[in-house]
């Protein structure tokens, strides 16, 4: 019953950071503050028509929600070689490793962040880190569940 209440409690703080993380990440998109235009850089952010405010506002949210997801992987795979030594944790470890790296370099906070603007994508912009984001969520509810 403990094991049960444990991981029923894990789960709701993995929503709540989750719903953090992604009402943050919307807050930061949709901030002009923090992205002003640049003149050494084409094209500038503001003549790009209309999907771009959108897509790349949810892609950022999305690739965030993924940066939480592989956190929480990490640790648990973490914690699993911890317990057991076994190779195929270090395997999962090193593949959390490398889908957290892309999940930060694909983030448009990165990009705008060293200056580099993406634009015209549209939802091609969006659509592999939302694949990414369902594989994870599989994953992650699939290592919690066993």
């Amino acid at each position: 019953m403990k094991n049960h209440m444990n991981k029923s409690m894990r789960i709701w703080l993995i929503v709540a950071t989750l719903t953090v993380v992604a009402i943050l990440a919307t807050l930061s998109a949709t901030s002009t503050f923090w992205f002003p235009p640049s003149p050494h850089h084409w094209p500038p952010t503001h003549n790009i028509p209309g999907d771009i405010e959108f897509f790349y506002t949810a892609k950022t949210v999305v690739s965030m929600i993924n940066v939480t997801l592989l956190i929480f992987l990490l640790l648990t795979y973490i914690s699993m070689y911890r317990k057991t030594r076994s190779e195929f944790t270090i395997g999962l470890i090193i593949f959390s490793l490398v889908l957290l790296f892309y999940a930060l370099t694909s983030n448009p906070l990165i990009h705008w962040s060293f200056g580099y603007y993406a634009f015209g994508l549209g939802p091609f912009a969006l659509l592999p880190d939302l694949f990414t984001c369902v594989a994870l969520a599989v994953l992650l509810y699939l290592t919690l569940k066993y």
